[in-house]
């Protein structure tokens, strides 16, 4: 047991003395919740020009989200950093000299990551949700109104998986650049083409931003012809998360450092 406290601390030393990592983090936060508080204060002021149907079906607890798809950036760019870091500068060799339990070191490194940007996850999230609704004034939606906890914890969760996800293809990958190369494009690009494209939306629904992204909804949207709710997206999104892991786990045991 000691000595999975000592990988622990070692892998928390690794990630705080690298500043990238860090400031990762807090760009998560601040793109979040600003970008959050700007698009709220938009939704705000065309309120009055929406139509009646489209007023009964806003979100107001979504719309404290909406910096959620960029501050997913960050946290992808955190994922895949404190994985291929150690790979880009040749210190995975020193790190598996040491620890030669592979599985306990992945499990440590993913432990100590996962706590880290499970609290700034959930600290965004309740910084989004709260900076939001303070801006929508009569709009805004209360935390103990129906589903809006759930929602404002999910977000916290979506975050939180999205990092894992990163994590686990930059385990698979190695490289820094390479993982970025496949993530942000299939995040930013392939997901958003394959959800609105009729022909393959059905196939959009299934991928891990769309799916997880569910859990974040109070309000269903007009014409969302899904047949998973807000939990059975989020647990889509896990299986999505533990392939990913899997396979990083499978390839770090099968191959040389």
């Amino acid at each position: 047991m000691s000595a999975v406290t000592q990988v622990l601390r070692s892998e928390w030393t690794k990630i705080r003395s690298v500043r990238s990592t860090v400031w990762t983090l807090g760009t998560a936060v601040v793109i979040t919740v600003a970008l959050g508080v700007l698009l709220c204060l938009l939704a705000k002021s065309d309120f009055g020009s929406l139509a009646a149907k489209d007023q009964i079906v806003f979100d107001p607890t979504n719309a404290s989200f909406a910096g959620m798809g960029l501050g997913q950036l960050a946290m992808i760019v955190f994922g895949v950093l404190v994985v291929s870091n150690e790979y880009s500068t040749g210190m995975i060799r020193t790190s598996l000299a040491a620890v030669p339990q592979r599985g306990t070191f992945l499990a440590c490194k993913l432990a100590v990551a996962t706590a880290l940007v499970c609290v700034v996850g959930m600290a965004t999230s309740f910084a989004a949700f709260f900076a939001g609704q303070a801006v929508l004034g009569g709009h805004r939606a209360h935390l103990d109104d129906p589903n809006v906890l759930r929602a404002v914890i999910g977000g916290g969760l979506y975050m939180t998986l999205i990092a894992l996800f990163s994590m686990g293809v930059a385990t698979m990958l190695r490289s820094p650049l390479l993982s970025l190369g496949i993530l942000m494009p299939f995040f930013f690009l392939i997901s958003s083409i394959l959800g609105n494209v009729p022909a393959t939306r059905k196939i959009g629904r299934y991928l891990p931003d769309q799916a997880g992204q569910k859990i974040m909804q109070v309000v269903p949207r007009v014409n969302d012809h899904v047949t998973y709710g807000p939990w059975g997206g989020l647990a889509i999104m896990v299986g999505w998360v533990l392939a990913a892991l899997l396979g990083g786990f499978v390839l770090l045991k099968r191959r040389d450092a």
